[in-house]
């Protein structure tokens, strides 16, 4: 494992050094910044992007093909064996990548496009507004989110657009707390009250004047919400309610092979590995963010 972890750091440096090098001007000055878990963050966030994309390319079978008999064992010809259905468990965690984060990160975008309009809007809006959707927001809250969507899921089925839906919904108002919050402090700033005198309508000063100077939180959020959204939409799949058979799903994988573990078969560790690693690198890459946004030196 250390050496897993070394050989992973030595590309995440080579891979920075060269991009540095090929680069020029202020953007290979930021590169040069970069530290090296956020530099191995970013590599692993593009392993996972170019496996989603060209996954049909890469997997050696289909992603609902049965090619063997039920739980074959680690071989040459089927490198991670077969799951239940005699399945290739290597294509399948390929297509995984592609169905496991792209909901996620369609969910997200919905999230952020949601919580952030209304997080604009209620900072902006005056009071009345503002105290009735932080209310509602209030409320939604007040129920664990994970215990929430189960009882969405089990009312409006586990249909792939409910469940980004659903999902989205309910972690919207983590988003719109934050908006709302660091809205209220550009709102009360001179430049805003300026261009109120001027008669600007909203909209001009929310995406003007408030929502460019709020962007960096937002965005070092939304890294920190993809994770968690990528977490919740791989709970819902282990009990069921999340991604439906036969679409391959990471969460689906960890219960259909948890039954191996008994046996000293490491195949369930496979998919919850890949949700672990985007999990570490896409913080990483936040934690750099948050750092450059915050203005603090080393």
């Amino acid at each position: 494992m250390t050496a897993i972890i070394s050989v992973a750091f030595a590309l995440s440096w080579g891979g920075r050094e060269i991009v540095a090098r090929v680069t020029r001007g202020e953007f290979s000055r930021i590169v040069k910044e970069i530290p090296l878990t956020a530099a191995f963050g970013i590599m692993v966030i593009m392993v996972y992007f170019v496996v989603a994309l060209a996954a049909p390319l890469l997997a050696p079978y289909g992603e609902t093909s049965v090619v063997g008999p039920q739980f074959l064992p680690w071989n040459a010809e089927h490198l991670l064996g077969t799951d239940s259905l005699g399945r290739d468990t290597l294509s399948r965690l390929v297509y995984g990548a592609r169905n496991t984060v792209g909901l996620a990160l369609a969910t997200t975008l919905l999230a952020f496009l949601i919580g952030t309009i209304l997080g604009l809007i209620s900072a902006t809006a005056g009071y009345t507004l503002d105290r009735l959707l932080s209310l509602v927001v209030d409320i939604v809250m007040a129920i664990p989110a994970l215990i929430l969507s189960l009882v969405l899921l089990s009312i409006f089925g586990t249909s792939v657009p409910m469940l980004i839906l659903i999902i989205a919904v309910v972690d919207s108002t983590r988003v719109y707390r934050l908006t709302r919050s660091v809205a209220m402090n550009v709102v009360v700033m001179d430049y805003i009250e300026a261009a109120k005198l001027r008669g600007e309508g909203m909209g001009r000063l929310i995406f003007r004047e408030i929502l460019p100077n709020i962007t960096a939180p937002l965005v070092a959020e939304f890294g920190l919400r993809f994770c968690f959204v990528f977490l919740t939409i791989s709970a819902l799949s282990f009990p069921g309610l999340g991604v439906q058979p036969p679409t391959a799903d990471w969460g689906s994988m960890v219960r259909e092979f948890a039954s191996l573990i008994a046996f000293g078969d490491v195949t369930p560790l496979l998919p919850a590995g890949a949700i672990a690693l985007l999990t570490v690198a896409v913080n990483f890459v936040v934690d750099w963010m948050l750092h450059r946004s915050s203005g603090l030196k080393d």
